[in-house]
């Protein structure tokens, strides 16, 4: 059992910035790769992004390559997606994932664990 809490999100003005944070516990070491994924009511889930534990290796969806950056801290557990230049169309709960592997995918399927969401509203 793997358990993700997310926090973070909050208002934020076009073009600002913003830190999430994703807090892992449980058999964390079971787990392959960590991801960030955004939704907005009555869509589907978005790949944002995702992360190795060993490796680090990163992998970012088109529409926030540039802007967006996850990283990880191995010894804390913990996962960061920061989000520089923030647009209105960035507005959505964002929540993180975690999956046993072996690769981490965009699909929301491919993951066994999952966040409760934190709220990101990008508006003037």
């Amino acid at each position: 059992q793997v358990d993700l809490v997310e926090s973070g999100g909050e208002l934020v003005q076009p073009g600002g910035s913003l830190r999430l944070s994703c807090a892992a516990s449980g058999s964390t070491f079971k787990t392959y790769a960590m991801a960030w994924f955004r939704q907005v009511p009555c869509d589907e889930r978005e790949f944002i992004g995702a992360i190795t534990w060993i490796g680090g290796t990163l992998y970012y969806a088109d529409s926030v390559r540039g802007r967006f950056t996850i990283s990880r801290d191995n010894v804390k557990n913990m996962v960061y997606l920061q989000m520089n230049s923030l647009k209105p169309v960035d507005t959505a709960v964002y929540y993180c994932a975690a999956t046993f592997g072996p690769r981490a995918t965009m699909s929301p399927g491919e993951y066994d664990y999952w966040g409760q969401g934190t709220q990101v509203t990008v508006s003037s």
